[in-house]
């Protein structure tokens, strides 16, 4: 039997919290902001806070200069958040505790297999293992199973998945005693009360394995959204790691401009002032116009 999993929108709910949680592995580029753009206007039109996350739980990949930095783009293109930011880094004592959790229920195994042996979806060469007879060190997996997932995203529609089928048992805890992104993710936006999630849409089959997760961990389920990627003129995603141009602070306005449109917003030509413009398309956000397709730059 499925489990259906249908989570409506939360418009008419009397609190809205989105969030915007970049990585600090370097300044924002053009698709970030985007992203950034849509999460902020979504939660502002509905008269919502929108908080500010910066996922640093992965040193090797982080530059210490980069959360001051992010923040200084944000803040130069209008977009303010509510209350302090969050540091993943000084959560690490609650990842612990929901990774006991998983264990104690025995939702999770460790794992053995190294990336060069796996291809694809997860086979499960692991599931019959316990810790008491597994040396470190390993990773840790969710254990899935074939139940469906079934959600309502805000532009894409109902999604249904079948992770076990898509991905397999999936890592929450690296090898390298890391904590992964998708428990920290869930367990984070859980903390932080958040109850709308807009992000891009290379994110959108993470969401049923993290409402898999907050499942397993009795922790409520947000309300998804995923706005279109940016991509280059080859059909690539603009990325930190292909090099992708940081923002210009110098020049919001039409950085802003060019980022609604790639929303399917009113770009707010006439606009004056990075305050003006925000205000505007912040009363003018739809969400039936958002596009599913890329928008390339």
């Amino acid at each position: 039997m499925a489990t259906i999993i249908d989570v409506s929108d939360r418009q008419g709910a009397s609190r809205y919290v989105g969030r915007f949680a970049p990585s600090p592995s370097g300044p924002l580029h053009f698709g970030s902001l985007v992203a950034a753009l849509a999460s902020y206007l979504d939660a502002r039109n509905r008269g919502g806070q929108w908080l500010l996350r910066i996922e640093d739980l992965d040193p090797p990949r982080e530059s210490p200069e980069a959360p001051a930095h992010i923040m200084s783009q944000l803040r130069a293109h209008g977009l303010r958040w509510d209350g302090d930011v969050l540091f993943q880094s000084t959560r690490l004592h609650a990842y612990g505790e929901s990774l006991e959790v998983l264990r104690e229920t025995h939702a999770v195994f460790p794992c053995t297999c190294t990336r060069k042996s796996l291809s694809g979806r997860y086979p499960g060469t692991c599931r019959t293992r316990s810790y008491s007879d597994t040396d470190p060190p390993f990773s840790e997996r969710l254990r899935t199973t074939h139940d469906v997932v079934s959600f309502s995203d805000l532009v894409f529609g109902l999604q249904n998945c079948d992770v076990e089928k898509q991905s397999g048992d999936f890592i929450v805890k690296r090898k390298d005693g890391l904590v992964a992104y998708q428990l920290a993710v869930t367990v984070d936006d859980a903390f932080q009360g958040i109850t709308h999630v807009i992000r891009g849409s290379d994110l959108l089959d993470s969401t049923a394995r993290q409402i898999l997760l907050s499942q397993r961990l009795y922790l409520p389920t947000m309300t998804y959204g995923h706005v279109p990627l940016v991509v280059d003129q080859q059909g690539n995603k603009l990325s930190k790691q292909t090099q992708a141009p940081p923002i210009d602070t110098k020049a919001p306005i039409p950085t802003l401009q060019r980022a609604l449109a790639a929303l399917g917003q009113n770009t707010q030509a006439d606009a004056s002032s990075v305050s003006q413009l925000v205000e505007r398309a912040t009363d003018a956000w739809r969400r039936p116009t958002i596009p599913m397709t890329p928008f390339t730059c």
